[in-house]
């Protein structure tokens, strides 16, 4: 199979390839600028030397005269001073009087036939053949004192004189463009390697595949994505986020739009001292979403953008409450079965014994303890779920060697609209689970929890009570963020307590109904939970902690 040559060798052999072309074509460009000029200045140079010569003092009398010898030494010191190739005498019948380079020519007829104009008192610059080869000349009329035309000076540069001027700056001006092609050989490697090297030593090829993997991706999500640059414009979104935020925008229509334009947001929603955040719950396009955002570092430290990816909260939440519902109907099946093996197993020793009537006070006793809680929750609490779970928040706590007492005085016939029966179970559970972990942590022994839940007042109003290890006062401000526990990281449930996620959720759904959390101490020790939620809340309020 032929080798392909790699991305950075093509852009160097491009690179090298132009640059030469392009000082060929500058050398060539000043080499005919070269000419040009070096012809002008040497044409000018001729002119003045003519014209200086042909008013040399003595020079029209011996002209006058023929006398050549007399004009051989008037001129010859010039011609030792000056570097033109020749300069020439001659009389006004075109006859050599003088001739530098050939003195055979003498009387001999000048060649080149533009002596016209000279005649008649005009200096002239002229490219002719002359008798040692063409040359570039000029030509000056000497005059005598009546201002007549009485013979010609002619002083010129050999073309080839010329090209060797040119061949010699030519040559020079060949060493700088070595040089400075030598150069482009480095800059070019250098700009081909460290444009690679941005490329992550990919192929364009390699690049355009990833591309179009990222985009099949991006489409194939479930989840939404989308990524701005530093100056929050935004740079990318799929199809997902564009469908979960309502947006009916296509991606090209939306892609360099400034990140506020397109997507209602909170203020700091992207601060610019965080790097990455996850399982951050916010508001985006009027949905509660959850989100994770990692920043696209160009340089460490350095943030050149976010890519965010998001799901809808209420999948996390239909979720949540089928796990927890899962493993509330298997805690407590585990219970009863643990309770059963144990009734069961002291009945049969009551039976093989023959004790019947102890047998059978110990079958009413069983009966009637159960009974009368289960009246009790049904007759309370109208919701099935509700009842559910009080129940099995009832049985899981007495196996756990703590009793769960209600007051009286419950009573809920109704739950807030602003309150799903699945955020309720949510808060219920978590604070119940929160006031076991603390009655079992507690040095002393396990005192009852008292609940109360009650509807009256047009309020929901609960309250969990425990005689527990206490909160310390400096994590009472921080209880209901995401993180934050009172209890050790071995003691956590699947109801939230992990990584302190449960009272951080219930906080949440208290928050979302227009309600309140306070915190208090109990009497003698513990704590008291205090949930407020409206049945029509006015407007979204904060949580109070006390």
């Amino acid at each position: 199979m032929k080798r392909r040559l790699s991305f950075q060798v093509k852009l160097f052999l491009s690179l090298v390839l132009f640059s030469c072309l392009l000082l060929a074509l500058l050398g060539t460009i000043l080499f005919h600028f070269i000419d040009r000029q070096l012809h002008h200045d040497l044409g000018q140079r001729a002119r003045v030397q003519a014209s200086e010569i042909a008013l040399m003092p003595g020079l029209a009398e011996k002209v006058a005269r023929r006398d050549i010898a007399g004009i051989a030494a008037l001129i010859q010191p010039l011609r030792n001073q000056s570097d033109a190739s020749y300069i020439v005498i001659g009389d006004t019948q075109e006859h050599h009087l003088y001739h530098s380079e050939s003195p055979e020519r003498l009387n001999l007829p000048m060649i080149g036939g533009d002596n016209a104009e000279v005649l008649q008192g005009k200096t002239i610059i002229s490219v002719r053949k002359g008798g040692i080869g063409v040359s570039l000349r000029s030509k000056a009329p000497i005059l005598n004192a009546q201002h007549q035309v009485i013979g010609i000076v002619s002083v010129g540069y050999l073309t080839s004189y010329i090209a060797n001027i040119n061949v010699s700056l030519l040559w020079q001006a060949s060493l700088y463009g070595v040089a400075l092609l030598l150069l482009l050989f480095i800059f070019s490697w250098m700009f081909s390697r460290n444009l690679k090297k941005q490329m992550f030593w990919l192929e364009p090829k390699d690049i355009a595949l990833l591309v179009l993997q990222q985009k099949a991706l991006l489409e194939a999500m479930y989840e939404g994505v989308f990524a701005v640059n530093a100056e929050r414009q935004l740079i990318l979104i799929n199809r997902a986020a564009r469908e979960l935020l309502d947006i009916q925008q296509s991606e090209s229509e939306l892609l360099g739009k400034p990140l506020d334009a397109v997507l209602q947001i909170p203020p700091a929603f992207l601060r610019q001292h965080e790097v990455k955040t996850h399982d951050h719950v916010t508001v985006l396009n009027q949905r509660q979403v959850i989100v994770n955002r990692v920043a696209i570092e160009l340089e460490p430290g350095e943030p050149g953008g976010w890519v965010c990816s998001f799901r809808d909260k209420n999948d996390i939440n239909t979720l949540s409450s089928q796990l927890s519902q899962v493993k509330r109907y298997a805690d407590n099946l585990r219970i009863m079965r643990h309770e059963q093996l144990n009734w069961t197993a002291t009945l049969v020793g009551l039976l093989q014994m023959q004790r019947y009537d102890d047998a059978m006070r110990y079958i009413h006793a069983q009966s009637a303890g159960a009974q009368q809680v289960l009246d009790f929750v049904s007759a309370r609490f109208t919701s099935p779920a509700l009842c559910g779970l009080l129940l099995g928040k009832y049985v899981s706590a007495r196996e756990k060697g703590v009793e769960l007492k209600f007051d009286p005085a419950c009573q809920l016939s109704r739950i807030p609209a602003a309150l799903s029966e699945t955020a309720l179970m949510s808060v219920i559970g978590n604070l119940l689970d929160n006031a076991v972990d603390a009655t079992l942590n507690a040095t002393t022994p396990a005192a009852p929890i008292e609940l109360y839940i009650s509807g009256r007042n047009q309020e929901l109003l609960i309250e969990v009570a425990d005689q527990g290890c206490g909160i310390d006062d400096s994590i009472k401000p921080h209880l209901f963020e995401q993180g934050v526990t009172s209890k050790p990281s071995s003691e956590d449930d699947m109801f939230g307590a992990e990584h302190g996620i449960g009272l951080y959720l219930a906080a949440g759904y208290v928050q979302q109904a227009g309600g309140s959390i306070e915190i208090s101490d109990n009497s003698p020790q513990g704590t008291i939970f205090s949930v407020f939620i409206p049945f029509q809340p006015a407007a979204l309020t904060g949580l109070s902690h006390e």
